[in-house]
């Protein structure tokens, strides 16, 4: 590796997960292998069922690989994550609507995770996120269905960024959200990996989503890594592989989220 080059945030070698389902067995992702420098954001398209989310709860620990590693800041983790593991990367997930607690407000919500690490100055580190994430001190109280769907997943985003992790795991997290926020969340998701010199991985279906927020993508089929492309040929319809040219014609025209 060069002197000047970043390091490695995020690297799979060789990744299989397989699942038990009404008595067969099945791959969800198969042999699969990618690295993601420090400060990147990396995007994983493909269409619903090709394993694109089990990479991600497979990289956070959710969900456990049956064969090849992982290793997050050069480090193998094994699949029960350690306390400091899990501190590294924070995940943030598709439903704004599921993912937070009805009974819970906001304010304590965040604290959760300063509690869980033993952190202090949680009331500050609170207003200080809520304030990164363009929501103000009034927000502090509600309970989430008092938030609309934007702000839903701005509170899952600062509650992501609370213990000030180094990666993200971002898993379709503008399709839940009406068309005219989507845009607002991608924007704020770009100011903040800037702000907080985060490292992203980013799974969607969408090609205009991932043209707005990634440097580099990975294309999956039924498991299976396609073929890997940066932005610039994902923009210029410059794919190798036919199938990587049959899921971009199919998704033709897709929207830039400027």
């Amino acid at each position: 590796m060069s002197k000047n080059a970043p390091s490695v945030a995020i690297a799979l070698r060789n990744l299989t997960v397989r699942f038990q389902q009404g008595g067969r067995r099945f791959t969800a992702v198969s042999n699969l292998s990618f690295s993601i420098a420090e400060g990147e954001t990396f995007g994983i398209v493909g269409e619903s069922g090709c394993g694109k989310s089990t990479v991600l709860k497979a990289i956070a620990g959710l969900v456990a690989g049956d064969e090849g590693e992982i290793r997050l800041a050069g480090r193998n983790v094994a699949s029960r994550r350690s306390k400091s593991e899990r501190r590294l990367l924070q995940y943030v997930f598709q439903d704004p609507y599921g993912s937070l607690h009805p009974r819970q407000t906001v304010e304590r919500m965040l604290r959760e995770p300063l509690v869980i690490h033993g952190e202090a100055n949680s009331a500050e580190r609170v207003l200080r996120v809520l304030a990164a994430v363009g929501l103000g001190a009034a927000y502090r109280f509600r309970y989430a269905h008092q938030l609309s769907g934007g702000q839903r997943q701005r509170v899952a985003i600062a509650r992501a960024l609370i213990l000030e992790p180094k990666i993200l795991l971002l898993d379709e997290p503008t399709s839940a959200l009406d068309v005219s926020i989507q845009a607002e969340i991608l924007n704020l998701l770009a100011k903040l990996r800037r702000e907080f010199r985060l490292t992203s991985l980013l799974v969607s279906h969408d090609f205009g989503v991932v043209a707005h927020m990634c440097d580099r993508i990975a294309i999956m089929k039924q498991g299976c890594l396609v073929e890997l492309i940066n932005v610039e040929e994902l923009r210029g319809g410059d794919v190798r592989e036919a199938y990587s040219r049959e899921l971009l014609a199919a998704s033709r025209g897709y929207r830039r989220l400027d």
